[in-house]
C-alpha cells in the first residue's frame, strides 16, 4: 500500500512552466530517483496519461498512479514507487 498526500507530505512538482521537450525527460529523471514508497505529485496543464504509458513500458507495474485532481485546467497525479513483492 502506498502512502497518499493526507498521510505525509509529498513534492508537488509543477511541469507547467517546462517546455513540453522537458517534461517527460524530468518526470523520468524524478520517477528513476525514487525508492520504494516514495512518491510525487505531478501538476501538469493537460492529462499525463501517455507518461503514464512511457513509465508503465519502461518500469511495468513498479508505479501506481493516482489521479488527486482531473483537470479542466490543472492536473495532479501522485506517482508512488511500488514495494515489490517476494
Amino acid at each position: 500500500m502506498c502512502q497518499t498526500t493526507e498521510e505525509i507530505d509529498v513534492a508537488e512538482i509543477d511541469f507547467r512552466n517546462l517546455s513540453p521537450a522537458q517534461r517527460h525527460t524530468k518526470a523520468f529523471q524524478i520517477v528513476g530517483d525514487l525508492r520504494a514508497g516514495e512518491s510525487f505529485v505531478l501538476v501538469n496543464d493537460h492529462d499525463p496519461m501517455p507518461l503514464y504509458s512511457q513509465i508503465q513500458a519502461s518500469h511495468p507495474d513498479e508505479f501506481s498512479w493516482t489521479y488527486l485532481k482531473q483537470g479542466p485546467s490543472v492536473w495532479k497525479v501522485e506517482i508512488a514507487k511500488q514495494f515489490k513483492v517476494a
